[in-house]
C-alpha cells in the first residue's frame, strides 16, 4: 500500500472539489437543508462527470475503480460541505453487492443507471427491534409459486424518496430445516404493499430518512439477489463499503469544519494580532488537524484492503477509520464553533447546523459503541460481551 496517491486519483480529487466548491455548504446545501430538499443539481452534475459510478464495473458504464476512488470523491465533497448521503448507499453498498453478487440480468439492469445516477437504490437493514443485532431482523420473504411475498417493516432508510428500489435485507424459510436464513431482495419503490412514511429527524439534513412497510408486497423470482445461503457474505460486502465511505463523510466534514475555523483565525483580529496567534487558539486547532490525518490514512488503509480482497483486513480497518473518523468529525466542529465565540452559532457560518449532521458519524452507519466491541473481540482477542 502505498501513502502517495497516483496522478489520477490527484486529478480526480482535484476535478470533485472544483465541483464541490461551485455546491458548498453555505451557498448550495445549507439552503437546501433548510427547506428539506435534496440536493439534486448537484447529484445529476456529479453524475454527469462520472463522479457517482467511480467503483463500478467499466462494462456497465462505471469507472473500473474502487471504493478507494469512491471515498475519495465523497471525502472532497464532504470537505466543502457537500457530501452526498446517497453516495454512501446507491454506488458503494447496493451497487457493490449487485457487482460483486448479482445475476447477469440485475447487473444488466441496474449498475449502468448506478453508475450515471439516473436511478437510485436505497438500502433497508434496521428495524425497530433489530439494530445492530441483525439476527433479529423479523422482515420475511415467503416462497408463492414462482413468486416471493414480501412483508415487514424497516426504520432510518435514507432517501427511499429519491429512489426506485430498497436493497432490503429479510430472511426466508429454509423448506428442509424450517430456520430462517438471511436474503437481499431488490424491492421497487412503486410496488403495491409498498408504503413509506416520513421520520421527524430534529437535525438540519437535506434527506429524509423513512419508515417503510411491506404488506404482502409480491415480487418476482429475480428479485432475490444472489444465493440465500450466502446473504450474510454478500451482506458483508456492502456494510464494509458502507463504513469507508461514512468514514469519509466524516474526514471531509472535519475538513471542512477546520478550514473554517483556521481562515476565521486568521481573520479575525483582536488585540492588534490575529487570534490564531494565540496558543488557546493554534494549539485545539493543530490537534484536530492530526486527528483528521490520522482517521483519513486508516480510511484510505481499509479502501485499499477491501479493493485488495482482504476481507477481515477491510473490516477491521473500516470499522477503526469509522470510529476514528466520527471523534474526529465531532472534535473538529466543535472547536471550530469555539474558534468563532458567538458568531459560531449563527446562521450567516452555518456551523451549528451541521453539528447535528457530524453526530450521527458516531451512531450511523454502527455506533462506536459496537465498534469497539468488534475491536475488543477480533483485533485484541477478548471474550464476547454481547
Amino acid at each position: 500500500m502505498s501513502i502517495i496517491e497516483t496522478e489520477e486519483q490527484k486529478e480526480l480529487r482535484a476535478a470533485v472539489a472544483a465541483l464541490a466548491e461551485r455546491y458548498n455548504y453555505v451557498d448550495y446545501v445549507l439552503p437546501k437543508s433548510r427547506a428539506h430538499e435534496p440536493l439534486t443539481e448537484l447529484w445529476a452534475e456529479a453524475a454527469k462527470l462520472g463522479f457517482l459510478g467511480v467503483n463500478l464495473p467499466e462494462e456497465y458504464g462505471g469507472g473500473g475503480a474502487g471504493i478507494y476512488e469512491l471515498a475519495l470523491v465523497q471525502e472532497e465533497l464532504s470537505a466543502k460541505g457537500a457530501g452526498l448521503l446517497l453516495v454512501v448507499v446507491s454506488p458503494a453498498i447496493c451497487g457493490t453487492i449487485i457487482s460483486k453478487y448479482g445475476t447477469d440480468a440485475q447487473k444488466q439492469e441496474w449498475l449502468p443507471g448506478l453508475a450515471d445516477g439516473s436511478r437510485i437504490m436505497a438500502f433497508g437493514i434496521t428495524e425497530a427491534d433489530a439494530g445492530s443485532n441483525s439476527h433479529n431482523i423479523t422482515t420475511i420473504a415467503r416462497r408463492d409459486g414462482d413468486d416471493w411475498i414480501f412483508s415487514g417493516s424497516k426504520v432510518y432508510i435514507s432517501g427511499v424518496d429519491q429512489a426506485d428500489a430498497v436493497l432490503v435485507v429479510s430472511r426466508t424459510e429454509d423448506a428442509k430445516t424450517g430456520k430462517l436464513r438471511p436474503a437481499l431482495f431488490i424491492v421497487p419503490t412503486d410496488a403495491a404493499g409498498f408504503t413509506k412514511t416520513p421520520m421527524e429527524m430534529d437535525i438540519l439534513e437535506p434527506d429524509y430518512q423513512f419508515s417503510l412497510f411491506f404488506d404482502d408486497v409480491r415480487l418476482p423470482a429475480d428479485a432475490l439477489v444472489g444465493e440465500p445461503e450466502a446473504a450474510l457474505m454478500q451482506l458483508f460486502a456492502g456494510l464494509n463499503p458502507e463504513r469507508i465511505m461514512g468514514a469519509a463523510m466524516a474526514v471531509g466534514m472535519g475538513r471542512y469544519a477546520l478550514d473554517a475555523a483556521v481562515r476565521y483565525a486568521n481573520e479575525r483580529t483582536v488585540w492588534k494580532q490575529p487570534i490564531g496567534a494565540h496558543q488557546g487558539i493554534a494549539h485545539p486547532l493543530a490537534q484536530r488537524k492530526i486527528e483528521l490525518e490520522l482517521a483519513k490514512l486508516m480510511m484510505q488503509k481499509a479502501a485499499f484492503l477491501y479493493d485488495s480482497g482482504d476481507d477481515f483486513g477491510a473490516a477491521e480497518a473500516a470499522n477503526m477509520a469509522k470510529y476514528a473518523a466520527g471523534e474526529a468529525a465531532i472534535a473538529s466542529l466543535d472547536q471550530a464553533i469555539q474558534t468563532h465565540g458567538g458568531a459560531g452559532l449563527t446562521r450567516e457560518y452555518g456551523l451549528a447546523a451541521m453539528l447535528g449532521a457530524a453526530r450521527i458519524a458516531r451512531v450511523a452507519p454502527v455506533s462506536r459503541e459496537m465498534i469497539l466491541n468488534f475491536v475488543a473481540q477480533h483485533s485484541l482477542g477478548l471474550p464476547k460481551s454481547y
